[in-house]
């Protein structure tokens, strides 16, 4: 499949939002340093180190790899530019430079599907995929944890400047939208997966925007409750997630090392969304993920009106607890439709792939992280 002039500007967008949420995490940081609310400034700056060290990990363990496979030497100066955290706009600067070559070169039909212009489009598309999968991990490990920082601060002190209302805002547009272009660049890069349509697409990530937002709605109103309890259940979500990812033996990584790492990330996204981590069925898992989710989401909501905070203005959180249980009914139905008609497998010919112990029409890492 080629590299299209419409590839190429997602892959502008996707940088681009990913300086903006560089920018907006640094601009709110600074906010909260100058008003002297030193703990969540504290909290904000750790959460942006947190997800930027691990994708750079990921990165580097990446770029080694494929050196390896390809018999190439390696070039210590891109070591030093992980180092620096300058590894991932790195990498985006090689693809949008080699896009831009592909996406708006001169083309001739009799010559335009040389071996080797193929090639050079597949290789583009594994290190977009590469990208997308990068931002994903950074957006869930920075994101998620920035996002219910906002909301706590919204909620619970009710002063918010446009520096924090910015940051909720690219937030959610971040998160959402990296896990969309993650999904569609993931079924472009693997031969056996068909691509995600655009109306599978919308129903996409309206299930995984409202689904996500629903769980930290509940989680910002568990953390009024009680920060304790609320920190308590995220730790041991997360501590399960961990445990389900050591159980399904998984095999993303060519280090033990970094498989690890792999686990520990994929436990901290599962505890705010569901995926794929194997690469195989999971219609179970994910039909018990959700039903723990709805559970967890109407046993906070429960918690908080029997045991209410004393300064509570009960219309304010009326609206709030409504709002959350709405969003999850829309979420799971919105869920039910995308897998129930739309998922790209329902017109897939069956294809036994790299997990079966078959072979398969070309290696890549991405096949064991399906985002579902």
């Amino acid at each position: 499949m080629k590299y299209t002039k419409k590839d190429f500007a997602l892959s502008v967008l996707g940088i681009s939002i990913y300086i903006l949420d560089l920018i907006v995490d640094i601009w709110v940081s600074f906010r909260f340093f100058h008003e002297g609310k030193y703990v969540f400034g504290v909290l904000t700056v750790s959460f942006m180190l947190f997800g930027t060290l691990v994708v750079q990990c990921f990165s580097y363990s990446w770029y080694k790899s494929d050196l390896k496979k390809t018999g190439q030497e390696h070039l210590h100066y891109f070591l030093l530019l992980h180092c620096l955290q300058a590894g991932v706009f790195t990498r985006y600067w090689l693809a949008l430079k080699k896009g831009l070559h592909l996406a708006f070169k001169p083309s001739n039909k009799a010559s335009d599907c040389t071996e080797g212009q193929i090639d050079a489009h597949e290789e583009l598309k594994y290190n977009v995929t590469d990208l997308t999968m990068l931002r994903l991990f950074e957006t869930y490990l920075e994101g998620c944890p920035q996002l219910i920082l906002q909301l706590y601060i919204l909620m619970d002190h009710d002063q918010m400047n446009a520096s924090q209302y910015a940051a909720i805002f690219v937030s959610c547009c971040a998160i959402s939208c990296s896990t969309v272009d993650y999904q569609k660049a993931l079924r472009n890069s693997l031969p056996d997966k068909n691509t995600l349509k655009r109306c599978p697409r919308c129903i996409y990530f309206v299930y995984k925007l409202l689904t996500l937002l629903s769980w930290m709605l509940s989680v910002v109103l568990l953390l009024l409750l009680n920060v304790k309890i609320a920190l308590f259940l995220l730790l041991f979500l997360w501590f399960l997630g961990i445990m389900w990812a050591f159980k399904e033996q998984t095999q993303f990584c060519a280090s033990r090392g970094m498989e690890l790492l792999y686990r520990v990330v994929v436990g901290f996204i599962l505890v705010f969304t569901f995926f794929n981590i194997k690469g195989q069925n999971t219609k179970c898992p994910m039909f018990c993920y959700y039903v723990l989710r709805v559970l967890a989401t109407l046993w906070i909501l429960i918690m908080f009106w029997v045991c209410p905070p004393i300064d509570l203005n009960s219309e304010y959180f009326v609206i709030i607890s409504i709002t959350t249980a709405l969003i999850l009914f829309l979420g799971i139905i919105f869920l039910i439709v995308y897998y129930g008609n739309l998922h790209p497998s329902k017109s897939e010919e069956k294809i036994p792939d790299e997990i079966d112990g078959k072979p398969v029409q070309k290696d890549c890492r991405m096949r064991h992280f399906l985002m579902e």
